[in-house]
């Protein structure tokens, strides 16, 4: 039997996948930061806007939040979580007309998405988690969204709708509620009126996308058409219409004969958002493929390859498990594309295979922790990132509460990077001013610094989203959503 750390870090995945994976794992203040600048060279003021969930210690499982995910004009922000159900939060018209704009949110639908299931077949636990939410562009009054959890993927349209078309007022012989009103009281006629009745919300199920992956989804991306999306799992990608329930077509297959000889998993994909044709996954080995569906039905080989090349100096027996990649996506313009790994962004120009044209550092402070993070797990940890609506900005987070934005400068050159932390104290302290959050990565620390050993690794930042035109972010921090928006 080897030991714990004589295991290749890819037998954790072929022993799961052999098992099926079974196992796989209103209120307002500042923020001040004075070394990050806003396009026009004037100082950057993030402010604290709003946080959802209840700020109680004792939290159930069912509540933690497993993805966020605004629209495209932002007015809408979605949450699901490990329960299984799905909030939409809908931008306060008020909020909007305020000088400046404020990002406030209120609940538009709560709605549940999945149940918990069972698969007697091959005797696993379906969980209800909600893995991944996107929002389909808006043809008419209704909302359209993809959710899924491990196995199936749902179409949801969220409406208006009224409980009835129409609803008489104006009783003689009834009160408004119903109640029967004494005829002694009623000294006059009245003609009962018919009035429209009011709207609520409702959220229904459309399509059901179901029995097409046999290990666990890990990303859905709609297509630029609007009328077809992929789905992967850790062995596969599959394309999807979105009129048609039955079937599926197999875009990508990594699966190999013999699962001995497994060496890599799909961690994410996502399409092109301007050529429909195009779209890129990333694997556990820290590769990310460029395929191109004109060239062969099945994009077993790939149009381009962008991967780093290792320092063979720097290697350890931690180098391929932080190097695998948790998470991609390519910029609103099409050109760039954003890597997520365990220590770090990169972002690549899809014209240059051979190294990143930007890398930044989100926590290295913690590659000396490598070990005990290894030990207890959180070295698996999967981290998101997005970009701002304009492209020069991104966004991931990390542990302690605390996330990271880095503004871009251009060629390879950072203009400013800024640590924020989505604290729950700040909801009892309206108005007042947020520090930017540093790290001292030695004993020697600052008196405003945090020493590293100090870092609380159970309060994780895995889950962000940017707002598609405005400075608004959603920061998820377990069961509670925090929402910021630059000042300016």
């Amino acid at each position: 039997m080897l030991k714990k750390k004589e295991v290749p870090w890819y037998s954790n995945h072929r022993i799961r996948l052999q098992d099926n994976f079974a196992n796989w794992r209103h209120h307002s203040c500042r923020v001040h930061w004075n070394t990050t600048c806003d396009c026009n060279g004037g100082e950057t003021t993030w402010c604290f806007s709003q946080v959802k969930g209840t700020l109680e210690d004792d939290v159930t499982e069912a509540d933690l939040i497993s993805c966020v995910e605004f629209n495209h004009d932002g007015e809408l922000l979605a949450t699901g979580d490990k329960g299984g159900r799905v909030v939409i939060f809908q931008r306060d018209p008020a909020s909007k007309q305020c000088v400046p704009k404020k990002g406030e949110y209120n609940v538009y639908s709560t709605f549940q998405s999945h149940e918990p299931e069972f698969d007697y077949l091959k005797s696993l636990e379906i969980e209800e988690k909600i893995n991944k939410i996107r929002w389909l562009k808006r043809k008419n009054q209704a909302h359209f969204l993809l959710s899924t959890n491990d196995k199936t993927i749902k179409l949801w349209k969220v409406s208006l709708v009224s409980e009835r078309d129409k609803r008489v007022t104006g009783y003689n012989t009834r009160e408004e509620g119903g109640r029967p009103r004494d005829p002694a009281r009623v000294t006059q006629l009245r003609v009962p009126t018919v009035r429209p009745a009011e709207l609520m919300v409702e959220a229904s199920p459309r399509r059901i996308f179901a029995n097409a992956h046999t290990y666990h989804i890990n990303s859905i991306s709609l297509n630029s058409d609007q009328e077809t999306y992929l789905s992967a799992d850790d062995l596969r990608i599959n394309l999807w219409h979105l009129e048609i329930t039955d079937q599926s077509f197999n875009i990508v297959d990594i699966k190999p004969a013999n699962m001995e000889e497994l060496t890599e998993v799909i961690t994410a994909a996502e399409f092109h958002p301007t050529e429909c044709n195009l779209f890129v996954y990333s694997s556990s080995k820290g590769t990310i493929r460029l395929c191109d569906m004109r060239a062969a039905a099945l994009c077993d080989r790939h149009a381009k390859l962008f991967e780093e090349p290792e320092d063979p100096h720097a290697r350890s027996f931690f180098s391929e498990i932080i190097s695998s990649i948790s998470d991609v996506k390519l910029s609103n313009s099409g050109r760039y594309m954003m890597s997520r790994d365990y220590l770090g962004l990169k972002v690549w120009d899809l014209r240059m295979e051979t190294k990143p044209v930007e890398t930044y550092p989100v926590h290295e402070y913690l590659r000396s922790k490598l070990c005990s993070l290894y030990e207890n797990d959180c070295i698996f940890d999967k981290f998101e990132c997005c970009w701002s609506g304009d492209d020069q900005r991104l966004m991931t987070g990390s542990y302690n509460g605390f996330f990271r934005i880095f503004e871009r400068g251009g060629m390879g050159a950072r203009r400013g990077e800024l640590t924020l932390e989505a604290a729950r104290d700040a909801a009892a302290r309206p108005r007042q001013p947020l520090r930017a959050r540093r790290v001292a990565a030695t004993a020697k620390r600052k008196k405003d610094e945090i020493s590293v050993d100090c870092l609380d690794f159970n309060k994780k930042i895995l889950h962000t989203a940017w707002h598609p035109h405005e400075s608004i972010i959603a920061v998820a921090a377990t069961n509670n959503l925090f929402i910021f928006q630059d000042k300016f």
